[in-house]
């Protein structure tokens, strides 16, 4: 349905059987409300923040055009100039059932700005919410040996049979056991999956390894099960220090982690750095990997877009000679061995 919304008064936007009108006459009524406005490039954000202050319990901003031929992908560095967002977005609130989600949205709008909107409604029925993520993930295929496996189905988790079986090359398969969803990482985005590739097909074992920017451990963790010797991981974040020690309590193996500066950075230089992180921390942090990289060790670099490999190669160039070792979904993994 379209509405009139910037100026007008919750009564004209509602009914008496409204979805979105007050709801306190059955507990057996959904748990929650949710409303879809969809607007322009310029009124998305002011919207969001005006249906958060109105009493939304929650607010994000989509793609309306997403999977269509229309879609257009965004990426953002930190400290790049704040770009638009997409031509037409969808701004999804959730409310609560009992609010007076029609005063809340027409107050947005007029907060906002926003004199017309395209507004669509529904329910969230109330389930189990755990379990019901939980069916959403299986194990994650990341090379013919290495996965990523959920907590929950890593005790009865068998790989299947290799594409290709050469009994001479095969490896028994290792679980990466994580869970979807971390807010520090799980494995599923194409950097980190460029960087488990890089490890499984570069460490031979008994490597020292660094994992600068750890997040949730996992390249640190998955080094120790591929074979290295000792691996470290270091975040700028406390709370992703405390999430990688419990992963890799969770994998068993013995990894460190910690905050900067620590004895990982000032330690002897290893044999592997791996950081994951974006194209200007990268650069920033130029001086300090190749610090922590030994003389004939190697690094390797992700959560890079294709159009700033080069800034980055640049900025590492006095030590090492950077090549693009992989690239996916508009990512790019770059490595090199130290001069």
């Amino acid at each position: 349905m379209r509405l009139s919304c910037a100026a007008a008064p919750a009564s004209t936007i509602s009914s008496k059987n409204s979805p979105i009108a007050r709801r306190n006459d059955c507990r057996s009524e959904p748990a929650l409300l949710g409303v879809t406005l969809i607007v322009s490039a310029e009124q998305a954000e002011a919207l969001s923040d005006a249906l958060l202050l109105y009493g939304a319990l929650s607010v994000d901003i989509a793609d309306h055009d997403f999977a269509t031929a229309n879609e257009r992908a965004l990426y953002a560095e930190p400290f790049d100039e704040p770009g638009a967002f997409w031509l037409q977005n969808r701004v999804n609130a959730l409310f609560d059932d009992a609010a007076d989600v029609a005063a809340c949205v027409a107050q947005a709008c007029a907060e906002a700005g926003v004199a017309k909107a395209q507004i669509e409604t529904g329910t969230v029925e109330d389930c189990d919410w755990l379990q019901s993520s939980r069916e959403q993930f299986r194990p994650i295929k990341i090379s013919e040996r290495l996965w990523i496996v959920p907590s929950w189905l890593a005790a009865d988790w068998q790989a299947p049979p290799p594409d290709k079986f050469d009994n001479a090359e095969y490896s028994a398969p290792i679980a990466l056991v994580l869970d979807p969803g971390l807010a520090f990482g799980s494995g599923e985005h194409p950097t980190t999956q460029l960087c488990l590739r890089w490890l499984d097909e570069n460490l031979r074992g008994g490597e020292s390894v660094l994992d600068y920017g750890c997040g949730s451990g996992i390249l640190a963790i998955a080094a120790l099960k591929l074979g290295a010797s000792s691996a470290a991981g270091i975040d700028i974040d406390p709370n992703a220090v405390v999430a990688s020690q419990h992963n890799a309590v969770q994998n068993r193996v013995d990894a460190r982690f910690c905050l900067p500066p620590s004895e990982a950075e000032t330690a002897a230089p290893v044999d592997v750095v791996v950081a994951n992180i974006l194209a200007n921390p990268l650069i920033a942090l130029a001086p300090l990997l190749a610090q922590s990289t030994a003389a004939g060790g190697k690094i390797v670099l992700s959560g890079i877009l294709s159009n700033h490999a080069d800034a980055v190669a640049a900025a590492y160039r006095p030590w090492f000679n950077l090549h693009a070792a992989a690239q996916d979904e508009g990512w790019v993994c770059l490595s090199g061995k130290k001069c």
